[in-house]
């Protein structure tokens, strides 16, 4: 039987040029990840400050305002720290991979190839337990359908043969049918890697909802680590990584280097696989419940889902991150108190008093000040009229110097008051944690 098995073709391996002349594919790996996180990020930015798409936010701006207890700034260092530390990290997983080469794929597709003719060996065997007679079928088969005869006569193609040089001598040896072949080039480049980015979901939303759901079942690890994420109330995109850094590696960093490990990625595998997961992350965070966004098409854990999670009604529920619900479903642990739209409604109009309240107070003292400024000027100008020449007008100077520097102070009042209220766009403006 195995004088019939093709043999496998002779390989030579190469170094794997990088993509990149100037950087390796392992940095590349660990820069890709990052860049995408910040241009997503900064994508929903500009669309969060402007206003683009207001019919599609899942909250106000007056909610982002009120109801986050961390400022912009602190999100935003805690981020990159959490990227540090995972860049840090994959670097040392790096040292730990062998140099990526290639040369080997014909041989690789011909070793599937030779497992799908093994695979025909077992078809006679397996037809007559069912009553049927493979070499009757096979013949009434040849001349019609010769593939179909082939197997089912256990995978004999005796018209198919192949030079071979063996030891410097051309020799005569079976060779794969064309179907065979195309059949093991998509196992090898599609079927494979697709199996392959599978595993690495798996592995990272199992590993993701069972830490996460004990970070919310143990008191001490929420108020120790996880406490920290939820300080945001309304996510926002570049807010997705805001986490302790312990639970930021535990999670998320431990969690797709296993990911990639374990289902045996290349590096450039996992480039992908990393960078797509890291996107997914910031788009469940966005905001947003957006009809065209093919992220929040693809599954039912999109940004909608993962923001019930975020409210304080919604925090025992949706622990799936970041791919699918299927740990939700199958524990049942997804939310089941109907919808939501008269809790969302009833948090925008809290948030919308808030700011309301706020402007009115601010509003309020603009005016007394005025006021007082106003008295103020009146006594001058009635005690002037009984002051000396020359002491009226040194009085007069100092009334000037006073109403300019309390002019100044008023402006630079007013720019703090808009800061804090969050109207400029700036990336790292301060936000109100009431």
């Amino acid at each position: 039987m195995q004088s019939d098995l093709p043999p496998l073709p002779s390989y030579t391996l190469k170094p794997v040029p990088p993509l990149v002349s100037w950087l390796k594919d392992e940095y590349m790996t660990l820069l890709l990840p990052v860049l995408a996180y910040w241009v997503v990020s900064m994508i929903f930015h500009v669309i969060d400050v402007y206003d683009l798409f207001p019919q599609y936010r899942l909250h106000t701006p007056a909610e982002v305002l009120k109801r986050n207890h961390v400022s912009r700034w602190d999100v935003f260092r805690d981020v990159i720290i959490q990227q540090v530390i995972q860049t840090i990290f994959g670097f040392a997983l790096s040292l730990l991979d062998e140099e990526a080469t290639y040369g080997k794929e014909e041989y690789s597709i011909a070793s599937w190839a030779l497992l799908i003719r093994k695979a025909q060996h077992y078809v006679p065997a397996l037809l007559s337990v069912v009553g049927l007679n493979a070499g009757a079928l096979a013949s009434n088969l040849n001349l019609t359908h010769p593939n179909a005869a082939s197997i089912l006569s256990g995978g004999r193609y005796p018209g198919l043969v192949q030079l071979v040089s063996v030891n410097g001598q051309s020799e005569i040896a079976p060779a794969f049918a064309p179907w065979e072949m195309q059949l093991a080039k998509a196992l090898y480049w599609v079927v494979v890697p697709a199996l392959q980015f599978f595993i690495g979901i798996v592995i990272v939303d199992t590993w993701q909802y069972f830490l996460h759901r004990a970070m919310h079942v143990n008191r001490w690890l929420y108020a120790t680590f996880h406490s920290r994420h939820h300080k945001l109330y309304v996510p926002y995109a570049y807010g997705a990584l805001y986490n302790h850094p312990f639970e930021g590696f535990l999670l998320d960093t431990l969690g797709t280097g296993l990911a990639y490990l374990v289902s045996g990625m290349t590096v450039r595998q996992s480039m992908w696989f990393f960078t797509c997961a890291s996107i997914k992350t910031v788009d469940d965070h966005c905001g947003y419940s957006l009809p065209f966004d093919p992220l929040q098409l693809i599954t039912s854990n999109n940004a909608a889902y993962h923001d019930i999670h975020h409210q304080s009604w919604g925090i025992k529920t949706n622990f799936s991150q970041p791919f699918f619900t299927i740990w939700d479903r199958i524990l049942n642990t997804m939310w089941k108190g109907g919808d939501v739209s008269a809790r969302y409604e009833k948090s925008r109009v809290h948030a919308q008093h808030k700011v309301d309240r706020d402007n009115g107070i601010r509003a309020a003292q603009s005016d007394s000040v005025n006021t007082s400024s106003a008295s103020e000027m009146d006594e001058t100008i009635k005690n002037s009229s009984n002051t000396p020449i020359s002491v009226r007008r040194t009085t007069r100077k100092k009334a000037t110097s006073i109403s300019q520097q309390s002019g100044n102070l008023k402006g630079l009042r007013n720019k703090v008051n808009e800061s804090l209220q969050g109207k400029g766009g700036n990336v790292l403006g301060v936000e109100s944690g009431h």
